[in-house]
């Protein structure tokens, strides 16, 4: 293959993905490839699946060493590229899909190039990217704002979820980084991202990121809030190992939402906002942290269902406590898959649908 070739061969390979990797009109994605994958890397890359494989069996019809190729695969786990394992048949590899994959694992590393390749691929694919259901993530609420009469249920409580983790750490929202280095940057804070595990201290020499205990994680995980960001994780209930604090200006997938109109680019929680008439004074506070535009004044503040995500941001922000999250009709509560690999069954018959 000539480097053309070797990227185009990638491209594909992730676009066969449940996640996807659109083409575009203009090619950009290969671009963007080419900034992170060297031609050899992009045709060994081709080569690998979701599924852990040995590497040694993908060579075979590669034209590789294996020298070569534990090279090759040396430098993209460097880059986060890929993951590997130790199998019964020696060294297996991963391809990381794009989102949510190798892109987020460039938050220490992207630069003013990368952040703008990343754009123009966004401003084209983002409609194939974000269309597809199940949604990438979900909404889950902060949980002081649900009403008290009302269960939190287990998958919408964040801080149990944090809780029965052993490991946490705070790292940089690549979203708000690749839109101030296209000057496009809002307000909200970068280190704002958590992502956590079950081993412990697995964090404490990591680069890049501040490990944290579990009080420090409940305390960023407050501070988000504070700030006005939205809580969103992984769009199934198992094994969930991050919490994004997203917001319509930055976030790569909340951006379909401000920009694109694309309703469902997120699953939202089995909560919806409620208003006490009795107690709201019809201030505007709500409607100006709302970032969905689902809150009007006339007098006091009207919810538009429809566009409510339950991120609970709005009741945080009420100074007299109007606003509360009850739970949405039994029938509007979206279902959650049980696990990463339901929800990669799930989206693999959607694409096919």
């Amino acid at each position: 293959m000539n480097e053309n070739e070797n990227y185009q061969a990638l491209a594909d390979r992730l676009d066969s993905f449940p996640q996807r990797f659109p083409s575009t009109s203009s090619g950009v994605e290969l671009k963007l490839l080419a900034a992170l994958f060297s031609t050899s890397e992009a045709g060994l890359a081709a080569n690998f699946t979701l599924k852990f494989e040995p590497l040694d069996e993908l060579i075979k019809d590669h034209g590789v060493s294996k020298n070569e190729a534990r090279s090759l695969v040396k430098s993209m786990i460097r880059k986060g590229l890929i993951r590997i394992k130790r199998g019964e048949k020696g060294l297996q590899v991963q391809l990381l899909p794009f989102v949510v994959g190798f892109y987020e694992n460039q938050a220490a590393t992207i630069d003013e190039n990368f952040a703008n390749l990343f754009e123009a691929y966004f401003q084209e694919a983002m409609p194939d990217l974000l269309s597809t259901t199940p949604q990438i993530h979900r909404i889950v609420p902060v949980k002081e704002t649900i009403n008290t009469k009302v269960e939190i249920l287990p998958e919408n409580n964040v801080a149990a979820l944090l809780s029965t983790k052993g490991a946490w750490a705070l790292t940089d929202c690549i979203c708000r980084k690749q839109k101030q280095l296209i000057g496009e940057g809002c307000d909200h804070p970068i280190r704002s991202c958590l992502i956590m595990s079950e081993t412990t201290g697995v964090f404490d020499e990591m680069e890049g990121v501040d490990a944290l205990d579990l009080d420090g994680a409940l305390d960023a995980l407050d501070q988000a809030a504070a700030a006005g960001l939205v809580h969103t994780v992984s769009n199934h209930t198992g094994d969930i190992s991050y919490v994004c604090n997203c917001c319509t200006c930055s976030c790569g997938i909340l951006r379909g939402i401000a920009e694109a109109n694309i309703a469902n680019v997120v699953a939202r929680s089995a909560y919806v906002a409620q208003v006490d008439e009795d107690y709201c004074i019809g201030c505007g506070i709500c409607e100006e942290e709302c970032q969905f535009s689902a809150i009007v004044i006339e007098e006091i503040s009207i919810i538009n269902q429809d566009k409510c995500v339950g991120c609970g941001v709005c009741a945080r922000s009420c100074p007299e406590e109007a606003i509360s999250l009850v739970l949405r009709p039994e029938e509007e509560i979206l279902p959650i898959p049980e696990s990463h690999d339901a929800w990669l069954e799930i989206r693999e018959k959607s694409r096919a649908g």
